[in-house]
């Protein structure tokens, strides 16, 4: 089943309607059911995304924060996901710090994903599941001809080598644990993305065409990235 593509001029104009439009899917999911549990994803356009929710002074103590993957890189890394998402944002919010779970990949794939997977047990399913898209087809850290997690029975957290892209060894949640979402929205700007939107758009199996939300799954894409009318 494909997305629901939504095409904006540009990236700023992307970000803006998403930031409103996540806001407003926190308030309504915090007055039905007392919490929302949001998923982050790594990048550029995320990083974009997540100054505009500072702006808008986003997140409180009803938000609980984790991440679809992680580089395994020394704890304050700059270019570890968390570390990128806490300077944008959640350092300066109001979401107490014990509800913003980054993943411990500092100690390794296989204990990070371990001790995720455990912290993990208690959450059902996710409010909304923010995803990127690589040139290949990846999202989180979900790469082609790696697993995916997609199986029955496939583990929640996975721990990921030999990665195409540094840094090799990487932890991911599985596809099958990204879909337990309510809500899965992919952020895809840029030329560059093009091909592999194509590549979806065609059908073909892709990492990113495995996750799917149980409620809706949008393709928030600039027209940048959106594949020109044959």
């Amino acid at each position: 089943m494909q997305p629901e593509w939504r095409v904006f001029a540009d990236a700023d104009t992307l970000v803006a309607a998403l930031a409103n439009v996540l806001c407003a899917e926190a308030e309504a999911d915090i007055a039905a059911r007392g919490v929302f549990h949001l998923v982050l994803a790594g990048g550029s356009t995320p990083r974009t995304l997540y100054r505009a929710l500072a702006d808008r002074r986003a997140g409180n103590a009803h938000w609980q924060v984790w991440y679809g993957d992680e580089r395994c890189l020394p704890a304050g890394h700059p270019e570890r996901n968390s570390v990128m998402s806490e300077a944008a944002w959640l350092a300066a919010s109001n979401i107490p710090p014990e509800n913003r779970r980054p993943i411990p990949a500092e100690l390794g794939a296989v204990e990070a994903a371990a001790r995720y997977a455990g912290w993990l047990k208690g959450v059902a399913d996710f409010d909304v599941v923010l995803l990127g898209m690589g040139e290949d087809g990846h999202t989180a850290s979900l790469f082609p001809d790696h697993n995916w997690g997609g199986a029955p029975g496939s583990q929640d957290v996975l721990a990921v080598y030999a990665a195409p892209k540094p840094p090799p060894e990487r932890v991911s949640l599985s596809a099958t644990r990204l879909g337990r979402s309510r809500r899965v929205w992919f952020v895809i700007t840029g030329s560059g993305k093009r091909e592999a939107l194509t590549r979806w758009k065609n059908g073909e199996t892709l990492p990113v065409s495995a996750v799917r939300g149980k409620l809706d799954t949008v393709a928030w894409v600039d027209a940048a990235a959106w594949p020109a009318e044959e």
